[in-house]
C-alpha cells in the first residue's frame, strides 16, 4: 500500500478545508431558494383554490338566485293575469263612463221633465213647494259652473223626496182654496188618500181624483180624519183608518 506523500495529503487536506464551507453555503442557499419557490407555489395554489372556491360559491348563489327568481314568477304570473284582466275591465268601463258621461246630461234633462209631468198630474198636494223644486232642477241643470255628479245626486235627491210622499203620512195646517179660502188642517196618506179638517172639527172633505175636486166628508169619516190627524202627530199610536181613498191604489202604483 503505497502512502501518499505527506505535502500532498496537507494539500488535498488544505483543499477540502478551503471547499468545504463554501459548498455548504452554496447547498444551503440552494436549498432555502426552493424553500421560497415552493413556498410561492403553494401560495399560487391556494390563493387558486380560493378563487376557484369563490366562483363556485358564487355559482351556486346565482343558481339558487334562478331558481328563486323561476319560483316567484310562477306566484308571479298568475297575479299578473289577474291584474290584466282587471285593468281591461277597468278600461271597459272607463270607456262606458265617458260614453255615460255624454249620455248623462240628457237623461237628467229627462228625469226632470218626467218629475214635472208627474207633479202636475199627481194630487195637488204641497203642489207650489213641488213645481218649486222642479223648477230648481230645471236652472240648476243649465248650470255650466256645475259639476255633473252634483247635478245628478239633486235630481236623484228630488225624486227620492217624490217617492217618499208615496210612503208616508203627513199633516200640515194650510190654505184651502175656494171662493171663501180658509186654514185647515191636511192629512195626507202616501199617494192613496188627501183630507182636510176645518180647526173646530166640524167640517171636513177628502181629495177626489176624478173629477179632481174636493168632496165633504160624513160624521164617521171626519172622526176617522181626526185619528189620522193625531196619529201624524205622534199622539196616539197607529191603528187603521176607514175612510174614502182619493184615488185607486192601482193608479197610484202605475204613476210610481
Amino acid at each position: 500500500m503505497d502512502i501518499l506523500p505527506r505535502s500532498l495529503l496537507c494539500g488535498a487536506m488544505l483543499w477540502l478545508l478551503v471547499m468545504v464551507p463554501a459548498f455548504a453555503d452554496e447547498l444551503v442557499q440552494e436549498t432555502s431558494d426552493a424553500q421560497r419557490t415552493q413556498a410561492e407555489l403553494q401560495a399560487r395554489i391556494d390563493g387558486a383554490d380560493e378563487a376557484v372556491r369563490d366562483k363556485l360559491q358564487a355559482l351556486r348563489q346565482a343558481r339558487e338566485e334562478t331558481r328563486r327568481l323561476k319560483r316567484y314568477n310562477a306566484e308571479l304570473t298568475p297575479l299578473v293575469e289577474r291584474q290584466a284582466a282587471t285593468l281591461t275591465s277597468r278600461r271597459e268601463a272607463l270607456d262606458t263612463l265617458s260614453q255615460t258621461r255624454e249620455a248623462l246630461p240628457g237623461l237628467m234633462r229627462g228625469m226632470v221633465e218626467r218629475l214635472r209631468t208627474w207633479v202636475e198630474g199627481d194630487m195637488p198636494f204641497l203642489r207650489d213647494e213641488r213645481l218649486a223644486r222642479v223648477e230648481s232642477l230645471e236652472t240648476l241643470l243649465a248650470d255650466p259652473e256645475l259639476d255633473i255628479a252634483d247635478k245628478l245626486e239633486r235630481v236623484l235627491a228630488a225624486w227620492r223626496a217624490e217617492l217618499d210622499y208615496g210612503r208616508e203620512i203627513d199633516t200640515w195646517r194650510g190654505e184651502l182654496p175656494g171662493d171663501t179660502p180658509r186654514e185647515v188642517d191636511f192629512l195626507r196618506l202616501g199617494r192613496v188618500g188627501w183630507y182636510y179638517l176645518t180647526p173646530d172639527g166640524r167640517q171636513g172633505g177628502f181629495w177626489q181624483a176624478k173629477p179632481g175636486e174636493w168632496r165633504p166628508l160624513d160624521e164617521t169619516a171626519l172622526a176617522e180624519v181626526r185619528k189620522g190627524l193625531a196619529i201624524a202627530r205622534e199622539q196616539r199610536a197607529p191603528a187603521l183608518l176607514d175612510l174614502p181613498v182619493s184615488q185607486p191604489v192601482s193608479t197610484s202604483g202605475e204613476d210610481a
